[in-house]
């Protein structure tokens, strides 16, 4: 009996550990501003609460405001003996596309993805400085399991920022799924 309850307990244990485990987590977060005389990061750190509940925060301060013209470059990257490309690789204009999101069936994706968990809803001219507090993984973790599944590994979110067709900021997020 008491072997039993034992075995039960530690079934249960194994069980738990699993669903508690992230499918998707945050390996690392960096921002790089390439132009400081136009923008620059105030703040863009990756914050661990516990083994479970990791975030990111980010604040790009603006100088040069209001910024009109603005073209984004987004790349994905998956980790085969050092980061490859891996699916996505394009680039669009910010400002035609928020006034036309539906011509880009990608980019309206990830343009949903980013509004949907950042409440990041800014539009051109961008008049004031980009926020971005929060961002968890799970609202990242269902995008990435459920609605466009992808295979386990570790991955590279990878966007430039050009601003009058001038490269300003590189952001990179790295991050790895699990079954």
């Amino acid at each position: 009996m008491k072997t039993s309850l034992l075995f039960i307990n530690i079934l249960l244990a194994f069980h738990l550990a699993k669903v508690v485990k992230p499918a998707v987590e945050f390996r690392n977060i960096i921002c790089t501003s390439l132009d400081k005389t136009f923008s620059d990061f105030e703040y863009c750190f990756l914050k661990s609460i516990n083994r479970t509940y990791k975030y990111f925060s980010l604040k790009v301060n603006l100088f040069k405001v209001p910024v009109t013209k603005v073209k984004v470059n987004f790349a994905l990257y998956k980790r085969f003996n050092g980061y490859k490309p891996f699916l996505y690789n394009m680039t669009l204009d910010a400002c035609k596309f928020q006034q036309n999101p539906k011509g880009n069936p990608v980019a309206l994706y990830f343009y949903e993805f980013i509004i949907e968990v950042s409440n990041m809803n800014h539009s051109c001219p961008y008049d004031h400085d980009l926020v971005l507090e929060k961002l968890t993984t799970e609202q990242i973790s269902h995008r990435l399991t459920t609605i466009l599944p992808f295979p386990e590994g570790d991955y590279m979110f990878q966007m430039y920022w050009f601003a009058y067709g001038i490269n300003r900021a590189r952001f990179q997020i790295f991050l790895s799924k699990d079954k």
